[in-house]
């Protein structure tokens, strides 16, 4: 999933489609004060899609879908380990036999019980073809996947439900994976995986239109384009209640303007600091600017689908555009080293025991103007002498390091029409493009974790008809090593197998990795305890108000 954007601005006149409400931070607009009580405004986009666990795969969901759920599974946001929430137990002796037992005294907003039955029927809705959620796939290791959602086109659901889901009673159900997969409990945090009420169902417009969830926070309202109002929900009963009144998600799309605002305290929170305001941000915020490794790599994709990307000297492009990257000079000279080159596929947060490996993609990912010039002409050139890179301009200074990617390959191809920027708007426009596949050349497709685990950065993108797969990159040698890597029941071998997945992708070269991504944010002097969690998201919950 991911991607995101935070700031501020000067004046409220300046502000693109800000909420119908007075400009400031802090609880100023919803009558209260400070305290237990009062709310904080932060930075957002408008997600692509609407608010379905299953159907939410990027970043600005993601952030309401943490506040409006909780799942079997919750990352620490210090330490981003799965641990037990709505679960009270996940237990297998086999890793293909999973017995799920749930907390009781879960409800959801609206007085409905969280039972067996929400899981199973969210994952029954998620995994059905017919629902076209873009998360299906995360399903794909339940047992009976196949015949709810087939993957050859065309193909009808010879099933409703997954015949791997059995319920058991209220608070107990079991599962049956189709292949062994030794850590499959600890994706269950992903919001994929999230409780729904029985309201979504008999009324699914109307939860729709206001998404009702068993998290600590309500949706009050939502208006596209301006503010999304997260409130507390009082009777929420699990061990991390929200610590403030409400969150304010106010839509910019310019985080330019964002950060403006944040300096002028006409907003508390911003969760992606602009490049060009990186080398100002510690003078700034002081101890207000946050500065943290999380699991995020930024990347670009190509349109596999397009047959000039797919054709038998595609790949030697594609690697000689990777060798045409500057990737030390853009993350120094752009981004004040909160950025860190990309030599592998997946991040440091990892560590090496989880599966990160420094240099593991080689000469690929190595910058090398001649042999990048060489590999290109070899090849006969770039598809019609020309390669665009495309990405919406409304979050996080893409068009800054886009610009500086194309000068690169130019520079090094020696032709300065090599590589031109395409940009797009807004993330929603965008997003829906990629998802359409729209794209002719190559296209931004950043990731940030939705669990900590080696398997999450390679197998939700690069998989065969996998959910994340903006690519379509398919490769029988790949998809093999990673289903080796899942049943492996020794986390070492496991992690070995996934690495010699990546391998792969240095030769096929489906998207080039460009660099790790620090969380970067900064916040005002209303608020407090503020903290971004290993994906690089604000830890609402926690944030107090002055």
């Amino acid at each position: 999933m991911r991607g995101s954007t935070r700031l501020k601005w000067a004046v409220c006149a300046t502000a693109v489609a800000l909420a119908a409400t007075a400009c400031g931070g802090g609880g100023s607009d919803s009558g209260g004060g400070g305290g237990a009580s009062g709310i904080v405004s932060a930075s957002w986009g408008d997600p692509q899609s609407p608010l379905e666990p299953a159907n939410t795969n990027e970043v600005q969901g993601g952030k309401v879908l943490d506040m409006l759920f909780r799942g079997l599974k919750k990352y620490n946001p210090k330490t981003g380990k799965a641990e037990n929430m709505v679960a009270a137990s996940i237990t297998t002796s086999d890793s293909l036999n999973f017995a799920i037992k749930l907390n009781p005294g879960w409800t959801f907003s609206d007085g409905d019980p969280v039972t067996s039955d929400s899981f199973i029927n969210a994952w029954n809705y998620g995994a059905l073809l017919k629902n076209a959620q873009k998360n299906a796939s995360f399903f794909r290791f339940i047992d009976g996947y196949d015949a709810v959602h087939p993957e050859k086109e065309g193909a009808a659901s010879t099933a409703q439900t997954l015949g791997g889901l059995k319920k058991v009673d209220d608070l107990n159900f079991t599962v049956k994976l189709g292949a062994k997969f030794s850590t499959w409990p600890d994706t269950l945090g992903y919001s994929a995986y999230d409780p729904l009420p029985k309201s979504f169902f008999s009324n699914h417009a109307a939860w729709l239109n206001k998404p009702i969830g068993n998290g600590p926070y309500t949706v009050d309202s939502y208006t596209k384009g301006q503010t999304m109002k997260m409130r507390k929900w009082a009777g929420y009963k699990g061990p991390d209640p929200a610590q403030n009144g409400g969150i304010d998600l106010r839509v910019y799309t310019d985080n330019n303007t964002a950060y403006t605002d944040l300096q002028a305290g006409n907003i508390d929170l911003v969760d992606d600091i602009p490049a060009s305001q990186l080398k100002n941000a510690k003078s700034d915020l002081g101890d207000r600017f946050i500065n943290q490794p999380a699991g995020i790599i930024q990347t670009v994709s190509f349109p596999l689908y397009d047959p000039k990307w797919s054709g038998p000297n595609a790949a030697k492009i594609r690697q000689g555009l990777s060798m045409a990257i500057n990737r030390a000079q853009i993350t120094e000279q752009i981004f004040q080293k909160t950025r860190e080159p990309a030599s592998d596929w997946t991040s440091p947060v990892l560590g090496e025991a989880g599966g990160f490996k420094a240099g593991l993609c080689g000469d690929a990912c190595t910058f090398n103007p001649t042999e990048a010039k060489k590999l290109i002409t070899e090849a006969g050139g770039l598809p019609g002498g020309q390669v665009t890179l495309t990405s919406n301009v409304d979050t996080g200074s893409h068009k800054d390091w886009s610009d500086a990617v194309c000068n690169s390959i130019n520079n090094a191809l020696g032709n300065d029409k090599a590589c031109v920027f395409n940009p797009i708007g807004t993330f929603a426009d965008f997003r829906s493009k990629v998802t359409n596949k729209q794209m002719t050349g190559m296209f931004r497709t950043g990731w940030q974790m939705d669990y900590p685990l080696i398997q999450n950065f390679l197998q939700p993108i690069y998989f065969t008809n996998a959910s994340s797969n903006d690519s379509h990159y398919t490769n029988a040698n790949f998809d093999k090593l990673i289903n080796e890597a899942n049943a492996e029941p020794d986390t070492a071998k496991a992690v070995s197998l996934f690495q010699d997945s990546e391998k792969q992708l240095a030769i096929d070269m489906p998207a080039i990795p460009l660099w790790y991504q620090n969380g970067t944010g900064g916040y005002s002097t209303k608020i407090s305890n503020v903290a971004l969690n290993q994906f690089s998201v604000p830890v609402y919950n926690e944030i107090k108000v002055s």
